[in-house]
């Protein structure tokens, strides 16, 4: 998932104090927790350019606290250790140099007890800053409420970054180990429900909090469509598979295609095949797949050329967002625990809307009329990035629920798949 960008702070009011920092101690506990069923040489290593090291996410997210955080705001602190700048910036170009995305995982010093350590220092001096008369500060709380935003990003990356690395291990080891293999399932019949097109208002309405690519809020015009019922499934896209559809150019945008020729892509990353049955390597390790899950971990490429397959289209991010009006955020996230995808249940009306996988969109990932990057350091992230990448919508498996809502504009390049990305059809009315 794509890293923090600032919330605006007139499009929220702040939490309570009380209420802030128990949702921040909350949150970094249950990084640690995640963290916690990997060993030392598990969390050092990098997977792909695209992935970062479980103790970089550990440290990354606590230099975040330092450095926007506690050096501005409490006067007695002290840097844990000045070298961590370089190491654990990220990508603000206003905090100076630092250590190469794709060079991550050289950072073999500091040790994961040295970054376990760093979060402890930090942890110490957020209690002590919230003790503090200078705690009330609207721009510090708005800040806090950030990195805690920005911390929840960074779990479900921890996860789809250990799974990308596992996946490329001969032992195909598990982040956790499974009571019992995963169940198969029918694939239920996909249905299409219809919406009325007109002018829809969409983006954030500012009455809780939201990154500043989610507003202004603002009208798009809308033709009357379709969504299905349900995310595709893994059997359906066995069909397409079966039916040739990673060798039938037609398919497939310029772009995709030449991806797909150059990388020999043939399935789903992740998908094995081993005698007549595919297997799938998941955060329970190699697993038979279930025909009736989501299929997952494929590029906006892939999901296009499904939906021309299938005589449908992408949704757009507005036609996802009118849909999801009135549907409860909820779904198969972080706190269910089931670590994948799982089967749509059978009921009536729109499903998996949230949790399971992000929902590729055919829109582009760009500015919403009127918006303006925030100043400083802090705000240098969205505005740089909209260009080239497509929004999905919706959330997934490894998602924390507290961090998924109707407006969340995520996003990633159309190759990209080591995310648990799926789709959803859409078609005209």
């Amino acid at each position: 998932m794509s890293a923090p960008a600032i919330s605006s702070p007139e499009l929220a009011p702040r939490p309570p104090l009380a209420n802030l920092a128990d949702d921040l101690f909350a949150v970094r506990r249950q990084t640690l927790a995640l963290a916690s069923h990997l060993g030392p040489e598990d969390q050092a290593v990098q997977a792909n350019e695209d992935a970062s090291p479980t103790k970089w996410h550990l440290a990354h997210t606590t230099w975040f606290f330092e450095t926007f955080v506690l050096k501005p705001y409490l006067p007695t602190y002290r840097v844990f250790d000045d070298r961590f700048n370089f190491c654990f910036n990220s990508y603000y170009e206003q905090q100076g140099a630092r250590q190469p995305r794709a060079l991550r995982g050289l950072l073999t010093r500091p040790t994961a007890p040295e970054v376990l350590a760093y979060r402890a220092h930090v942890d110490e001096q957020l209690h002590a800053l919230f003790a503090s008369a200078r705690s009330a500060d609207p721009e510090l709380l708005s800040r806090v409420e950030i990195g805690v935003n920005h911390e929840e990003q960074h779990q479900e990356l921890l996860l789809t970054d250990i799974l990308a690395l596992f996946a490329q291990n001969p032992l195909r080891p598990a982040y956790r180990e499974s009571p019992k293999p995963c169940a198969r399932h029918d694939v239920n019949e996909m249905a299409y429900l219809s919406f009325e097109g007109g002018l829809r208002f969409v983006g954030h309405k500012g009455d809780d909090f939201a990154f500043d690519n989610e507003a202004p809020r603002h009208q798009a015009l809308l033709r009357p469509f379709k969504l299905s019922d349900r995310l595709v499934a893994n059997g359906e896209w066995m069909e397409f598979m079966a039916d040739g559809g990673y060798l039938t150019p037609t398919l497939w945008l310029s772009d995709g295609w030449a991806k797909v020729t150059k990388e020999g892509w043939r399935a789903p990353l992740y998908w094995e095949q081993q005698d007549d049955h595919w297997l799938q390597m998941t955060l329970w390790g190699l697993q038979t797949i279930d025909p009736a899950a989501p299929v997952v971990h494929i590029s906006y490429y892939e999901a296009d050329a499904f939906a021309r397959w299938a005589g449908k289209r992408l949704p757009t991010e507005f036609e996802w967002e009118t849909a999801a009006e009135g549907i409860a955020v909820a779904g198969n996230m972080l706190e269910q625990d089931a670590l994948r995808p799982l089967p749509a249940t059978p009921r009536g009306g729109l499903r998996q809307m949230f949790g399971d996988a992000w929902q590729w969109t055919q829109s582009a990932y760009a500015p919403y009329p009127g918006y303006r990057p925030q100043p400083g350091a802090i705000g240098e992230y969205n505005g740089k990035f909209m260009c080239s990448q497509q929004v999905l919508r919706g959330s997934s498996c490894a998602t924390p629920k507290r961090h998924a809502r109707k407006t969340y504009r995520n996003f990633f390049y159309p190759h990209q798949r080591w995310q648990f990305s799926g789709l959803r059809l859409a078609d005209e009315a």
